[in-house]
């Protein structure tokens, strides 16, 4: 749980002390997604968080079926390689599911070509920048709420899809 050390400020004469707990290995994890509405007026962010564990393919599966009711029409599927999107549970509900959900892979490791990367990025040098939690309640609490409020903000929301180079066709 140690912080991403970002510059800050303090008094002249005052070092900033940032306070943290030693060899904690407790963790958030996070899955994410985009959507964009047929007629591209609106960016929507859907998120999942699991404390002091990984997403697995169950729990991959549990996030897209989250997301399949609600989005609620076809879907257009774009993410990495993790071995976690091409297990088996997913992979066979998602051939179950091929007649509302299209897939595509990115390249091995294309991180710029993720837009969901991009919020990570943003979530970890803004909002949680310097933040030490002393238990993985505080952590996932503040998770929690930095990903709700990027949930908010469409506009930000749209940069991150504008920013990668792949066309995902917005005005």
């Amino acid at each position: 749980m140690g912080p991403l050390v970002r510059r800050s400020w303090a008094p002249r004469g005052h070092t900033p002390v940032l306070m943290q707990r030693g060899r904690s290995r407790t963790k958030v994890s996070v899955i994410g997604a985009l959507s964009i509405s047929p007629q591209r007026r609106r960016v929507r962010s859907h998120f999942r968080l699991l404390a002091n564990a990984n997403f697995d393919a169950a729990g991959v599966l549990k996030f897209l079926q989250q997301l399949c009711r609600a989005i609620g029409g076809p879907i257009e599927l774009v993410w990495d390689r993790s071995q976690a999107h091409r297990g088996q549970p997913v992979k066979g509900w998602l051939e179950r599911n091929a007649h509302r959900i299209h897939t595509t892979l990115l390249p091995g490791y294309a991180p710029e070509l993720n837009p969901v990367e991009l919020i990570w990025g943003h979530i970890k040098t803004n909002r949680l920048a310097n933040f030490a939690p002393v238990e993985l309640d505080e952590l996932f609490d503040q998770t929690h709420f930095a990903t709700a409020d990027i949930s908010d903000d469409g506009d930000l929301l749209r940069s991150f899809l504008k920013h990668c180079p792949l066309s995902f066709r917005l005005n």
